[in-house]
């Protein structure tokens, strides 16, 4: 498979690639596309966008209602987008049109999160009326419930095959991150260690670690055999707002409201070079299918891209960037 080309430009290390300016309420979730040329964001101001890498135009401007966009997911094959929003929707887009293929109704109240499996045939979502639901994409349908205990579900995501699902919230106990089997939707754990709500949740490409991100300003690691803590990273002075892992599984990204983006080495929760500071709340990261390139969201309404191998390059940490290169090639 032959790499798709990503376009970035020589700046310093804390300094961003590429400004993304359009949006008119801030920017909830991001994400990069197949082709290496584009991502894609979400933002209260109603509307997904889709933007050229390069010059950092948008291309294309979807919308439908007038609810804030929540979050956003690309099906594997490339072909379709899901989106969640504060009518208690979730939409399914055609990525080649820009058209509503299905809206599927059943939550209450706001749907914060949304995943695909790993086949393409079912939707995760999470709402604030404190379930996650399992969708048919074919018929539409809402295929498992769980009432998850936890008041606002902020996050729920598959495991790597899709047998077990994570949630996290907010919660007046400490029963912030709750596992369930993604078929009967039976409860399997409950991971405590938390002070704070749970935003977000990630899962290694072996399924063996789960990652979480809290407002009580901390990054934990899981071990998924045991459901007991591995290690907490910390640094971050306020709310983690979103993580995500490289594309080899080594180096986190996580966004803050204390405007800043962090990468950290996930073997030993050190960080790697200077914070990526914003002009405000920092709500989203993703990582390029390369691992080199980085994509933020701003409560500034804009997005941003940075040179995550600049980054490690001037961190003196060669061999995170040479790993990601690797198993990019190593898996395609």
């Amino acid at each position: 498979m032959v790499l798709p080309p990503i376009v970035m430009v020589d700046t310093r290390p804390t300094e961003p690639c590429q400004k993304f300016e359009g949006h008119a309420g801030l920017v909830k979730d991001v994400i990069h596309l197949p082709d290496g040329q584009q991502i894609m964001t979400c933002s209260f101001d109603n509307s997904l966008g889709v933007w050229n890498l390069q010059t950092g135009k948008r291309i294309a401007n979807w919308q439908d209602g007038e609810s804030g966009m929540q979050s956003i997911a690309l099906s594997v094959d490339g072909k379709k987008v899901v989106s969640g929003s504060g009518d208690g929707a979730v939409r399914l887009w055609n990525m080649e049109t820009g058209n509503i293929v299905a809206k599927w109704m059943g939550h209450t109240k706001v749907v914060w999160s949304v995943c695909w499996d790993r086949d393409g045939k079912r939707v995760l979502s999470g709402s604030e009326d404190g379930t996650t639901r399992v969708w048919d994409v074919e018929t539409g349908n809402t295929v498992l419930e769980i009432n998850t205990g936890i008041n606002w579900v902020f996050t729920a995501s598959f495991s790597p095959y899709s047998t077990l699902i994570a949630t996290g919230g907010y919660s007046e106990g400490y029963e912030r991150i709750k596992i369930w089997d993604a078929n009967t939707g039976k409860f399997v754990a409950i991971l405590k260690g938390h002070t704070g709500g749970v935003y977000c949740l990630a899962w290694t490409a072996d399924g063996r670690t789960l990652i979480s991100g809290s407002f009580d300003s901390t990054i934990r690691t899981w071990d998924t055999s045991t459901w007991r803590q591995l290690a907490v990273f910390t640094g971050h002075t306020r709310l983690v707002l979103g993580i995500a892992i490289s594309p080899n599984g080594r180096i986190l990204a996580s966004a803050s409201n204390d405007d800043t983006v962090r990468l950290w080495n996930i073997k030993n929760g050190q960080p790697i070079g200077s914070p990526l500071r914003h002009p405000k709340d920092v709500n989203c990261v993703s990582f390029s299918t390369d691992g080199k390139l980085l994509a933020t969201g701003c409560d500034d309404n804009n997005a941003y891209t940075w040179n995550v191998s600049a980054v490690i390059k001037d961190a003196g940490l060669i061999d995170l960037l040479v790993s990601c290169l690797f198993f990019y090639f190593s898996t395609n």
